[in-house]
Order: C-alpha cells, then sequence, then structure tokens
C-alpha cells in the first residue's frame, strides 16, 4: 500500500498535459460527446441572440402600435400602420380581425340578434386563430433551449462516466494506479462535464427569460382582442 502512494506521489509526467491534447487523444466516443455538446452550445446562442432580437422588436413596436390604435379614430389609418409595424404580433392580430371584419361589411350582415351573435363569433374565431398563429410564430425555436437546458448535462454526463471507464481499464491493461494512467481519462471526464454545463446553464437562463416575455405578449395579445370586440361590438353590431 505504501509502495502505491509513493508511486502516485513520485510520478512524474512524461509529457505535459493540456487540454487540447486531451481532446485530440481523447477516445471517439468522448470527442462524439463534445462535438454534440459544442454544436448544442453554438444552436442555443444563435437561437439567444435571435430570439433576444425578435422579442425585443415585438415588444416596441407592440407598444408603438397601441399607441396608434388607441389613438387613432379611423380604422384606415390604423390598419396601414398595422402593415409597417411588422414585428407587431398586435398588428397581426388587428388585421386579422379586420380583414374578417370588411368580409361581414361587404357581405349582409344579420340583421337579427342571433345572425349578429354569429358574425360577432366569426371575427373572434379569426382573432383567436391570428394569436395562435402569432403564438407558435413567437415561441419557434425555444424549445430547443429547453432540451439543450435539460438534455445537455446528462450528455456531459455520459461523456463523464465513459472518461471513468477508459480510467479503469487503462489500469487493468496497465497494471498501475499511477497519476500517468489515471490522469487522462478522468481530464476527458472532466471536459465533458464542463462543456455539458457551458451549454446547458446559458439555455435555461435564456428559456426562462424568454419565457416570461412570451407570456407577457400573449397576455398583451389576449387583451388587445378582447378590446377589438368590444369595439366591433359597439360601432358594428349594435
Amino acid at each position: 500500500m505504501d509502495s502505491i502512494l509513493v508511486h502516485l506521489i513520485t510520478a512524474a509526467p512524461s509529457e505535459e498535459i493540456s487540454i487540447t491534447s486531451l481532446l485530440a487523444k481523447a477516445s471517439p466516443v468522448v470527442q462524439g460527446v463534445l462535438v454534440i455538446l459544442v454544436l448544442m452550445s453554438l444552436v442555443s446562442w444563435y437561437i439567444i441572440v435571435y430570439k433576444w432580437r425578435q422579442l425585443r422588436q415585438a415588444e416596441a413596436e407592440s407598444e408603438e402600435f397601441l399607441g396608434i390604435f388607441w389613438g387613432e379614430k379611423n380604422f384606415g389609418t390604423i390598419k396601414r400602420a398595422s402593415e409597417d409595424l411588422t414585428s407587431s404580433p398586435l398588428g397581426h392580430v388587428f388585421r386579422a380581425g379586420q380583414k374578417e371584419l370588411d368580409k361581414l361589411r361587404s357581405g349582409k350582415m344579420g340583421d337579427t340578434m342571433q345572425g349578429k351573435m354569429d358574425d360577432l363569433e366569426n371575427v373572434e374565431r379569426a382573432l383567436r386563430r391570428a394569436m395562435m398563429a402569432e403564438t407558435i410564430h413567437l415561441e419557434s425555436m425555444v424549445s430547443f433551449l429547453a432540451t439543450t437546458a435539460s438534455a445537455a448535462p446528462f450528455v456531459g454526463l455520459f461523456g463523464t462516466v465513459w472518461g471513468i471507464m477508459s480510467s479503469f481499464m487503462n489500469i487493468a491493461r496497465a497494471g498501475d494506479a499511477s497519476l500517468l494512467t489515471v490522469a487522462p481519462g478522468i481530464a476527458e471526464a472532466l471536459i465533458a462535464t464542463a462543456i455539458g454545463l457551458v451549454a446547458a446553464i446559458p439555455a435555461v437562463i435564456a428559456y426562462n427569460a424568454f419565457a416570461s416575455r412570451l407570456r407577457f405578449l400573449e397576455a398583451e395579445m389576449e387583451k388587445f382582442g378582447a378590446d377589438f370586440l368590444n369595439i366591433v361590438k359597439r360601432n358594428f353590431l349594435s
């Protein structure tokens, strides 16, 4: 036992060990794990930058559109503004409701109370479809961040387990428990774990931040849809 401890302490490396050399000499399985994690991280960062810009623009243009909507009384002017503010989900919802309303006004609107209620339901369905389409559009690619946040640590853990297995197999083949035998496999394992966390941590932070902003935009669309229906009731179906 004492001889093993002495050998562990006094064993001198025959060559300098660096991260790049470890990655170059890593087993194909560990290298594959690292490639997967790096790709997941790169895609996640692309999505983070893209969605941050998209949601920021959507919020800014929606605020601008609301100011125009409540400040203008002419639906034509509001419609032109909504066409200019292409990133505003509220503008898309407005155009969907306005389009359905134009169909009703160009045709024969219901004269009875039941007919008016049917017309109102048509407008409401158009608004709901537009809100669902905008929600799907805004939420696109965000699910990949959730996948990365939950899967990357486990992919890194797989690399960790494989690296430790490689260390034990090296010990068994060499019949030696020196640092030179154990260190490379353990280092591979730690690198896989680190990269898994590097991929997962930004993804989970960004996902939570985007989820909060998406809930806000969805609530804004719901509120705007209700306000639009109230205006239709007062001005067109009364």
